[in-house]
């Protein structure tokens, strides 16, 4: 057997850089957080052929002593912690004083940096087998600037994994957006070959927040996006979350900041997509910008080199106060914020400021005029399901027999194990025949989604408002109104369980048993009972009565994943929702009904009052906006 040996600085570092130092975004991510950790106010970044060439990070922070250099580009040397103590509650972005060490052993790096103490700047630079740091004078404002030349130009076999130029820009160019989102009070700029790609100026307040918002996410993103704000527990999200509609096929836009720092969670991905879980479509995902502000001291973020994942002390609240406040922000959302996003599209389509001004829409919250119709609103508000001009009280949609006494015997009698084809029978009828008259086009209390004109072919309402024309789906409509309601009677009451006559046996791991006897009472609130009877053996004796046509053991099996994954599970609810939609599909109105004025208005109006009412329960839009301004497109008006 070889001898053991210490190994080399060199080494040693270059080892380290294998972990920290992937590809020039990494380099960039690891000196902007530098920078903005000595306080900088403004970080200017330069690249040259993707960041292989050159990479140069300029900042006005506090800046290092001449006497730090040295210190500052060996191993393990940081004043961001002292103790374990300071690890165990880290601030900061960096803190494991590996970055400039794991840089300097594969580029050419030379630093330069100057504290507002001294009277001149001092500059060290790193070459060369031995990695001895040289120091000189040099002329530098307060600050530092660090300068990474020809990357990998000691480790050929990392630089063969680098992709094209363009490539390599574009993972820099992400890096910096994430690090120009989590930090407002700074201002970046990023040049790529001499020509500057972003420049952004310090967010001072709300406006100039949505406007760098605007610009990294797009418009359409900050159009189409609801404001939240919410705190309990010593937690705070905050943050924009984008309307249903407005879902990507990618997963491309979506930031989450933990303490302003970016990461990438299972736990917050779980609880993100379990908020819009019944309203998006197929295999759509959401988009979001989100920070969420803890106790550093619950957080550990000493996890990974990269320091993109973290751990929480309790990551069951953190996990149910995302759910909860994202839930909660989509369901508060009404067909006005819809309103408002399209007719912001359409503007910006158009090119027409005046437009957007004629929608009561403002490119960003905070303008002159946003005081009328702000562009958008925090969960916590309360809005009328009328236009908040009206100045005056309006009638509530009618309470229909169906919600007040049809339902409850419905759900009654399915609890009882009537099962699916009994629900089906005893499903009462939606009751339109209770619909309002229609008040003038041109009422200052107009409703979001007008007054109903026309049936098209049988399956769409055509509506008028003073924005334009209104299609909307009415089986699509119905479904979702159908399965809210639906959703609301079943949470009034019990979980009914319905004993198994045979138990059914299950072979398990013996984790998993361990799991399911630990969590047994939370099983039991689920409607499942499930005993222990061998080490890898269990026994489930009752299940949900809505579920007992489902397939039990699986049902178990997932459950128990959840449990072992996310330490709760959701599943039962999950399938629970899956069979009421499909009873919402079946029970709702069907094409081809011919409705009356006054029940497609009475229609109009429930889609109004009731939450997540843009989507049906299996994700498609339930209506859509065709603007004046279009039309008139459309047919060359005012040309």
């Amino acid at each position: 057997m070889p001898a053991i040996r210490l190994l080399s600085p060199r080494l040693a570092n270059q080892i380290a850089a294998g972990e920290v130092v992937e590809r020039p975004a990494s380099v960039v991510k690891e000196l902007v957080e530098n920078a903005l950790d000595a306080g900088a106010s403004r970080v200017d970044i330069d690249i040259e052929q993707g960041g292989v060439k050159l990479i140069r990070v300029r900042d006005d922070g506090f800046g290092i002593g001449e006497a730090d250099l040295p210190l500052a580009l060996s191993r393990h040397a940081t004043s961001k912690i002292e103790s374990l103590d300071d690890l165990e509650a880290v601030a900061s972005l960096g803190f494991r004083g590996e970055a400039l060490a794991s840089i300097s052993s594969v580029s050419r790096l030379a630093l330069t940096s100057r504290t507002e103490e001294q009277e001149a700047a001092s500059r060290v630079e790193v070459e060369g087998r031995d990695m001895d740091a040289r120091i000189s004078p040099a002329a530098h404002p307060v600050g530092t600037t660090v300068e990474v030349r020809d990357l990998f130009f000691n480790t050929p076999a990392r630089r063969k994994f680098l992709r094209t130029e363009k490539t390599e820009f574009n993972h820099v160019d992400e890096c910096v957006r994430r690090q120009a989102l989590s930090r407002f009070d700074a201002g970046f700029t990023l040049r790529h070959n001499q020509r500057v790609i972003q420049s952004l100026r310090p967010a001072a307040n709300a406006l100039d927040k949505e406007r760098r918002i605007g610009a990294l996410c797009g418009k359409q993103f900050i159009d189409n996006a609801v404001v939240i704000d919410a705190e309990a527990t010593g937690l705070r999200l905050w943050g924009w979350v984008a309307l249903p509609t407005f879902s990507r096929s990618q997963a491309d836009l979506q930031y989450f900041f933990v303490n302003g720092r970016v990461i990438r969670d299972r736990l917050v991905a779980h609880a993100v997509r379990q908020a819009y879980r019944d309203v998006l479509y197929n295999n759509r995902h959401p988009a979001f910008v989100l920070y969420l502000e803890v106790d550093p001291a619950t957080v550990d973020v000493n996890v990974h080199p990269t320091k993109h994942e973290v751990r929480f002390r309790d990551g069951r609240l953190v996990h149910d106060f995302i759910f909860r406040t994202l839930h909660k922000a989509l369901a508060d959302v009404r067909p006005d914020d819809h309103l408002r996003g399209a007719v912001a599209q359409s503007a910006v389509r158009e090119g027409s400021e005046a437009a957007v001004v004629a929608g009561s829409q403002s490119a960003y919250p905070g303008v002159a005029g946003q005081a009328e119709q702000p562009a958008s609103r925090s969960w916590g508000e309360t809005a009328s399901v009328f236009d908040s001009r009206a100045g005056s009280a309006q009638p509530q949609p009618p309470q229909h027999q169906w919600q007040a006494r049809d339902q409850m015997g419905f759900y009654q009698s399915l609890n009882q194990g009537g099962g699916l084809a009994t629900a089906q029978q005893d499903a009462p009828a939606h009751d339109f025949a209770a619909g309002q008259p229609t008040p003038p086009v041109d009422s200052e209390a107009e409703p979001p989604l007008g007054y109903a004109i026309a049936q098209l072919h049988g399956i769409y309402i055509l509506a008028q408002s003073r924005q334009g024309m209104i299609v909307v789906d009415m089986h699509a409509a119905h479904e979702r109104i159908t399965y809210e309601r639906m959703k609301r009677a079943l949470e009034a009451q019990d979980l009914k369980s319905q004993p198994l006559l045979v138990p059914v046996s299950l072979a398990v791991s013996q984790k998993e048993a361990a799991l399911a006897e630990t969590h047994a009472g939370e099983l039991q609130q689920l409607g499942l009972q499930v005993e222990r009877i061998g080490p890898e053996t269990l026994a489930i004796r009752q299940v949900p009565a809505l579920l007992r046509g489902a397939d039990t053991e699986q049902l178990v099996r997932d459950v128990l994943a959840d449990l072992i994954e996310n330490g709760q599970s959701d599943r039962v609810e999950a399938v629970t929702h899956e069979l009421l939609g499909t009873m919402a599909c079946h029970g709702s109105v069907r094409a081809n009904r011919q409705l009356t004025i006054p029940e497609m208005n009475t229609l109009l109006r429930d889609m109004e009052a009731t939450e997540r009412s843009g989507q049906c329960n299996h994700g498609r839009p339930t209506w859509t906006v065709v603007t004046l301004s279009e039309l008139d497109k459309l047919f060359l008006r005012g040309r």
